[in-house]
């Protein structure tokens, strides 16, 4: 098949009835019957007539072949739209996510509008205000488009050519502002035409979970589908990761042919497995290609074909049993990716000489030329003339060497971009914020940050090397040093060569100084910190340090949230304790809470017969000069859930707030006026001036917006309030929730079980007793699960009915007043609160901009309502509180 563009593609592939469809996932919907569907015709006929709609709306304010930004968060609506703004004759700008800072999404903006010499923006109305109408003046939300009435609109008087750009796709900006990738229609055509040569999928299926503003999911995905006339799926991202294994439940249904995911997904996946009871001969995976680049040791034998993916370069394998005894026999750590694909050339070039062909073997700089390869940014030649070489070839930044058999083989990166569990970060920021941060014993200019990937590891690691300006001997000052360091995992300003450093470090040039620093550190620890007063203590450390793992000593002083221990790992050393200790009964999890050092609870549980005081406030992070952070607890009165994110934070002190009623002595609060005001107090001791910050996270966010009240209301600054997913209505909600919905609650809540059959038991055990609730719920929770966290059926009864005690006080909560301002971050709602977490921020969260002074500021990260702070998904959650609270001024 010959085309001139790729709009003649769409076409083609319209007129043959046997071509498959396009099935999109609504966020949250990964039940293989919820997919909406439409035929390629059904695409070709609504972006004709959205495209009629548009040309009449921004006819003679632009020129034909202008570039159109795209600014959507559906699958759908960019494939529509994509098409629509071709049919139109103008060039579609696949927009990135926006920058969750103020500032830096106002920057990116108005460099994509100067870039770009264009104002116009495709939106929908509710993404509108995020794109600020004074950079984009002409910004143009869909629903104002008379589609549905568009009359048709004389033809493009001149169709594009292969050498015209067809789209435009946007790098992630990670050192800088975002360069603006021109794809011509020739350079789509050759790339897929290339990739079907090497891998025939005519009428298969494809699939995708990232966004279309990616070339493998735009590109190697949907534009290929179209060309193969295959069926392509598309599911929303945090619908994935939120559940790895529906992957491969998703490729099975649909009997996927090809599909892509990066090195940290595979790691997930091959995590979930393990502790999933499913068998892997479960899921039929034959036909599948799956785009990765990964280390030969972790390739999956069910993976029959894989294919490697880098900057839009395919190097194709087949025969998955040839090629992996062809990496054994070369002993090669990564799987060597082969020769090249139709419409692509590669070279390996000298370091020193440039455009000087490496012989064969030899490492060297990769670059790449061919038809399917872009040619330039857009309006950026100075970008375009530092990434290709003087005769036409891209740099890819990437180095590696050819084998003998003309087989590809990457080594690593030329370019300073650190990458860790597929997040870019730019080496250069660490190195600013090190620099400026004075940490004593390190010599400025003289710091370097890079990353390494360690044997046996799916994600790299970053190292940092400095220059001590403390002799080898100073053990005080080398312990406050690496601790300084490991906190705020930076480095000083880039003057030494990165590259260089990098293999010194990973060749061992620097192990005789690793060691050095790291005995001196463990001997300055041993010397320092106090030491066991008798048997109780030497025992109890020796139980920390080996229910942690710890090789280096810690003293009975050391707060054992400053190992940066999760969750689990606190209740696993309950449990330790318990069975070393011969105690008998239980030791409280808040007595490890309140009691975090060896003689804290050596003392603890000297007087654990004793009447304790309710002391609401658990220190998670004691260290850091910023404004302390206060978490209030969810509507399960508990505060680990904030563990992992508490571990992430190192420049501020956290303090969380735990419900009363875990103690035997201790009732539960009667009433939102007595635990505010208990909260207010308890703050204020710790913390006697502002400016505050306070966050609840879900129930939590209804105290944490009443505690700011009283501190505005007695002339405090609160400068940061945040609601992590919860509105400012809830009583409907707390009226639903007796007893067997908290218990159902804290089960998926402590991942006992799932959502989903969480709902399934609360028809079940509609109307039944107390007692059989409890039986059935641990009969039915996982086993494994109950036994980690250590739970009796007690304790499990005791913490449900402490949950039910708080969601009672709220059955007639009617918020009132206003705070000076509100962050509200939100995700995945509920199944019984919304459909959607569209619908869940439109319906619900946007009411509080009635209880603010100023314009409530909405933030979208990962995850759903009970996972945005587990492990999967609280780095990004984390990185998302930071810009909230940067913008605030903290």
């Amino acid at each position: 098949m010959s085309f001139n563009n790729i709009l003649e593609l769409l076409e083609d592939a319209a007129s043959d009835s046997q071509s498959g469809q396009i099935k999109c996932y609504p966020p949250g919907g990964r039940d293989t019957d919820k997919p909406i569907s439409f035929s390629y015709q059904d695409l070709l006929q609504q972006a004709q007539r959205a495209s009629w709609a548009l040309r009449s709306k921004v006819s003679g304010s632009t020129n034909q072949g202008s570039p159109i930004l795209l600014h959507f968060d559906a699958h759908w609506d960019r494939i529509l739209w994509l098409w629509a703004v071709l049919f139109a004759g103008y060039v579609p700008v696949m927009g990135i996510s926006l920058p969750n800072s103020e500032p830096q999404r106002i920057a990116h903006l108005r460099h994509l509008n100067s870039t770009m010499k264009s104002s116009i923006c495709l939106t929908r109305a509710k993404l509108q205000a995020a794109l600020g109408q004074e950079i984009f003046t002409n910004t143009i939300a869909i629903e104002t488009l008379d589609v549905a009435h568009a009359q048709p609109i004389k033809q493009i008087a001149t169709k594009p050519g292969l050498s015209d750009t067809a789209i435009i796709l946007l790098t992630s900006g990670s050192t800088g502002n975002s360069k603006l990738v021109c794809l011509s229609h020739g350079q789509i055509l050759a790339a897929i035409a290339g990739k079907m040569a090497i891998a025939p999928l005519y009428k298969k299926c494809f699939m995708n979970w990232i966004s279309l503003d990616h070339v493998a999911s735009l590109i190697e995905i949907h534009i290929l589908a179209i060309y193969a006339r295959g069926d392509q799926v598309h599911v929303q991202g945090a619908d994935i990761l939120a559940s790895p294994t529906s992957f491969l439940d998703l490729i099975c249904a649909h009997r996927v042919a090809r599909t892509f995911a990066p090195n940290f997904f595979l790691a997930k996946l091959r995590t979930a497995l393990k502790s999933s009871s499913d068998s892997p001969t479960q899921w039929d995976l034959q036909l599948l290609i799956l785009y990765q680049l990964r280390r030969r040791s972790e390739c999956d034998a069910d993976m029959r074909r894989i294919v490697g993916f880098f900057n839009s370069i395919w190097c194709p394998r087949e025969r998955y049993r040839s090629w992996l005894r062809y990496d054994r026999e070369w002993q090669l750590e990564y799987a060597s990716l082969g020769v090249c694909m139709p419409g692509i050339q590669m070279r390996i070039t000298s370091s020193t000489d440039s455009n000087t062909r490496m012989p064969t073997g030899e490492v060297g700089y990769l670059e790449v030329s061919g038809p399917a390869v872009f040619k330039e940014y857009l309006n950026d030649p100075s970008a375009t003339a530092q990434s290709f070489t003087s005769d036409g070839w891209f740099k890819t930044g990437d180095e590696g060497f050819i084998d003998k058999n003309g087989f590809l083989n990457l080594m690593g990166r030329t370019k300073d971009t650190i990458i860790v569990n597929g997040v870019k970060h730019d080496p250069f920021t660490i190195e600013t914020a090190l620099d400026s941060s004075q940490i004593p014993g390190l010599t400025p200019s003289f710091n370097c940050c890079f990353s390494t990937l360690p044997p046996g590891r799916d994600t790299e690691e970053i190292c940092i090397v400095y220059l001590p300006t403390f002799p080898s001997d100073d053990s005080q000052l080398s312990v406050k040093t690496s601790d300084a360091i490991s906190r705020l995992v930076i480095s000083a300003l880039g003057k030494l060569s990165r590259a260089r450093i990098k293999k010194c470090y990973e060749n061992g040039d620097y192990k005789a100084y690793e060691d050095l620093n790291n005995e001196t550190v463990k001997s300055s620890r041993n010397m320092n910190g106090e030491g066991p007063r008798d048997d109780v203590e030497r025992n109890l450390l020796a139980i920390f340090q080996e229910s942690f793992g710890i090789d280096d000593p810690i003293h009975v002083h050391t707060p054992i949230f400053d190992l940066g221990i999760t969750s689990i790992e606190l209740i696993k050393l309950k449990k330790d304790l318990e069975a070393h200790l011969n105690l008998d009964k239980e030791i409280p999890i808040a007595t490890l809470l309140l009691n975090q050092s060896v003689r804290a609870l050596r003392d603890a549980l000297d007087d654990m017969k004793a009447q304790r005081v309710y002391d609401p406030v658990v220190t998670l992070q004691s260290t850091g000069t910023k404004t302390p952070l206060w978490l209030v607890h969810p509507g399960v009165g508990e505060v680990l859930v904030f563990l992992n994110l508490a571990n992430l934070i190192k420049d501020r002190p956290v303090f969380a707030l735990r419900a009363r009623g875990f103690n035997d002595n201790d009732a539960p609060f009667s009433n939102i006026e007595e635990t505010v005001s208990t909260y207010h107090a308890a703050i204020k001791q710790k913390q006697p001036s502002g400016p505050y910050a306070i966050a609840g996270y879900s129930y939590g966010a209804m105290l944490a917006f009443e505690v700011s009240k009283i501190f505005e209301a007695q002339g405090d600054t609160v400068g940061f309030l945040g609601s992590l997913n919860l509105p400012p209505h809830i009583k409907t909600r707390m009226r639903q929730l007796d007893f067997k919905e908290c218990l159902l609650h804290l089960s998926y809540f402590l991942d006992l079980m799932s959502e989903d059959y969480a709902r399934q038991l609360a028809k079940e055990l509609e109307g039944q007793p107390k007692e059989q609730v409890l039986d059935v719920v641990l009969s039915k929770s996982n086993p494994d699960r109950v036994a980690e966290l250590a739970l009796s059926k007690d304790a499990l009864s005791k913490w449900a009915c402490l949950a039910t005690a708080l969601q009672g006080m709220a059955v007639d909560y009617e918020p009132s007043g206003s705070v000076a301002s509100l962050d509200c971050f939100y995700c995945i709602p509920l199944q019984a609160v919304a459909a959607s977490k569209q619908q869940w921020l439109d319906d619900h969260l946007r009411k509080w901009r009635d209880f603010s002074r100023s314009e409530v500021r909405f933030h979208d990260v990962d995850g759903a309502h009970y996972t945005m702070l587990s492990p999967e998904h609280v780095a990004s959650f984390h990185k998302s509180l930071c810009h909230a609270l940067e913008a605030r001024g903290l």
